[in-house]
């Protein structure tokens, strides 16, 4: 049932401008976009709808959430830190844009949303990707995209403390139609590159899990990479990422790292190398070389960065006895959320069907899934 403060904000919003901000997708390189290396992500159709007015008040903002059912306020002049974790990525937004320009006034917003929370496709980025695009569309502010997705990524990092790398944010902001990302999170310069996955499409499958591990560890893996750099730079002043780090240079070191920091790290120079041959693959159209290399970043997201979860192995080995899967793994921070499958459209019912119910049997969780395709980044709705 709605509240009374819903339905009066509902009754008296006037939308000026809509943005879509999509989810997003990455076929491989995983974890490597925080150590400045290669990631090949595309933004999704399924996405969240922002629509703004600008505030009758003078600084008071509202938001409303349809998702959650759920309002609040808070001052343009003042803004803080919030118990919510979802209102963060939007006042960490508000508070990054007015580092860079003094422009922005009081607003008010209507969230509206498709994208099934906690799986992987990267809602976060999507909403903190709208936030800014609309403010910046909505008070002419003459922010770039690339600032965009810079300041997005920094509300994530200090209003919600994750220490993410820029790639869900560049994805969800940038992508096109019918085509991946070549992010190199060095430089943040991206390819285009067109794909044409038919007879075969693209099946997410959602756990429908989100194990308590997922923040923490993450930042306990982007530390752990941090420290075999520490290590190694005592001896090169030059080597300031994984990235501007060979697997023979690394090799060098094995005796001086435990095992952990060892593995994390063969794990992203191996990831590196596989996002490079993925593109060669799609270029020459070889997806059965593709689907190969899927399965082998989840083989050391599983093994080597240990950020897997007993659902997500299980979902990615059984798809392992269909030969109409090409390939899978598991996308996303990890410890739950969806493996992605590059599946014949042919097969989809029955692999759906077949795997939702050993699913339930091995968990006893209902297991979700939708078919997707790349498609545009944040834009105005017209």
């Amino acid at each position: 049932m709605m509240s009374t403060q819903i339905t009066s904000f509902l009754n008296s919003f006037k939308s000026q401008l809509k943005v879509i901000s999509p989810g997003r997708i990455n076929f491989i390189g995983e974890h490597t976009d925080y150590n400045n290396g290669f990631v090949l992500p595309t933004a999704i159709d399924k996405k969240i709808t922002l629509s703004f007015q600008k505030a009758s008040s003078a600084t008071q903002c509202t938001v409303l959430s349809t998702t959650y059912q759920a309002l609040f306020t808070f001052d343009i002049d003042k803004v803080e830190i919030r118990e919510a974790t979802w209102e963060n990525f939007i006042v960490g937004v508000v508070a990054e844009i007015q580092k860079i320009t003094n422009g922005i006034g009081a607003f008010d917003c209507l969230i509206d949303s498709d994208l099934p929370l906690g799986s992987g496709v990267s809602s976060s980025a999507a909403l903190e990707c709208g936030i800014a695009y609309g403010l910046n569309a909505l008070f002419e502010l003459n922010v770039s995209t690339l600032q965009m997705v810079q300041l997005s990524q920094r509300a994530e990092h200090n209003f919600v403390g994750t220490k993410c790398g820029i790639m869900d944010q560049y994805a969800v902001m940038k992508s096109k139609e019918s085509t991946v990302l070549l992010l190199d999170c060095l430089t943040n310069q991206h390819t285009y590159i067109d794909v044409d996955f038919d007879p075969y499409v693209v099946l997410l499958l959602n756990t429908n899990v989100s194990h308590n591990l997922a923040s923490s560890e993450y930042n306990t893996r982007r530390e752990e990479c941090e420290e075999v750099v520490s290590m190694m730079q005592k001896d090169n002043a030059n080597i300031t990422s994984l990235r501007d780090i060979t697997l023979l240079q690394l090799k060098d070191y094995e005796s001086q790292l435990s095992d952990v920091h060892f593995q994390r790290a063969t794990y992203v120079l191996q990831e590196n190398q596989r996002v490079l041959e993925a593109v060669d693959y799609l270029k020459e159209g070889n997806l059965k070389q593709f689907g190969n290399l899927m399965y082998a970043s989840h083989f050391g997201l599983q093994h080597q960065y240990e950020v897997s979860c007993p659902e997500l192995d299980f979902l990615v080995d059984f798809s392992k006895g269909y030969d109409q899967v090409l390939g899978a793994r598991m996308m996303g921070g990890g410890f739950g959320g969806c493996t992605i499958n590059l599946i014949h459209k042919n097969a989809v019912e029955k692999f759906i069907t077949d795997a939702s119910i050993a699913y339930k049997k091995e968990f006893d969780i209902d297991l979700t899934s939708f078919v997707t395709v790349p498609s545009q980044g944040t834009s105005i709705y017209s």
